[in-house]
């Protein structure tokens, strides 16, 4: 028989979002053990009922399932790579939290299969207050028996759980590929209040607009992936030409000001190298299949 309950999780890491993980689990009435390298974090967490660990050691081995969110893998390595942790966590279950690269995941799974030990590999989608609501997105890869056998655990957080399938490293790529949309989207956002700011547009002025920029994309992810998939890269409402041409519009009205536009040099660079193979006549989403080739 195993030496911890049935209904019992660990969490390590307690920043922002591993307090909004423990604190959900505990919401849903699990046995709750929590750890994190700078003392006094847990403090809340315990006042609610969750048990405050003395070590990392201590903590994987008072439950069959171990959740770890912190900063990147060099900071989970610091803390499950270590001898006592290691072997605590033999024959147990490590779900990662942790945001980093898939390389990372499969070099974690590698190490966890050495050892004898369950892992499996996740990403967190929304944000802290989200988490213990239905609004909450996660997507898990690994075993498939090993997230069945502790679904109804993770199911404590809320929102939809996804299984994009076996191999370890598949929910890091999406987790990738989406920040790449989130973080470059944030990006052109900011050089956008600059410039409209240099131009005595408040960003109050402008942000209902950019609503209704955000709000014509959805629609074109999907045009454009069928485009993708397809390889027909259409341009005929909107030539890459045409695209290439409201860049050095943008170029110009920023570096009049001042303002660095860097970003959008680097995407009309892209837009030059397609029209210069060729393919002028195509639509943007051509930039893929370029940025694609060895």
């Amino acid at each position: 028989m195993s030496s911890y309950p049935d209904n019992s999780v660990t969490v390590l890491g307690l920043g922002p979002m591993g307090r909004s993980l423990a604190g959900a689990f505990l919401d849903a009435g699990l046995r709750t053990t929590v750890w994190n390298r700078t003392p006094g974090r847990d403090r809340g967490l315990v006042e609610r009922g969750a048990i405050g660990a003395r070590s990392a050691e201590e903590a994987v081995s008072a439950s069959g399932l171990t959740v770890v969110c912190v900063v990147n893998y060099d900071a989970s390595d610091a803390i499950l790579r270590r001898d006592p942790v290691t072997d605590a966590l033999k024959g147990r279950t490590v779900v990662n939290l942790t945001a980093d690269t898939p390389d990372r995941a499969r070099d974690t799974a590698d190490w966890a299969a050495r050892h004898g030990i369950g892992y499996l590999d996740g990403a967190i989608m929304t944000p802290t207050s989200t988490i213990g609501t239905p609004a909450a997105v996660f997507i898990h890869s690994g075993p498939k028996d090993r997230y069945e056998e502790h679904r109804s655990v993770l199911d404590a957080l809320g929102g939809t759980h996804t299984y994009l399938g076996e191999e370890i490293g598949r929910a890091a790529a999406y987790d990738i590929a989406l920040l790449d949309i989130f973080w470059t989207s944030m990006a052109g956002y900011a050089h956008a209040l600059a410039v409209a700011k240099a131009e005595g547009i408040s960003a109050r002025e402008l942000a209902p607009f950019a609503k209704g920029i955000g709000s014509i994309l959805p629609p074109l992810f999907e045009e454009l992936a069928q485009d993708v998939e397809s390889g027909s890269y259409s341009g005929e409402d909107n030539p890459i030409t045409s695209a290439a041409s409201s860049m050095a519009h943008i170029i110009h009205a920023s570096e009049v000001h001042g303002i660095d536009a860097g970003v959008m040099r680097a995407a009309e660079g892209m837009a030059r190298r397609v029209i210069g193979l060729g393919h002028g006549a195509d639509g943007f989403i051509r930039i893929a299949e370029v940025l694609g080739r060895r």
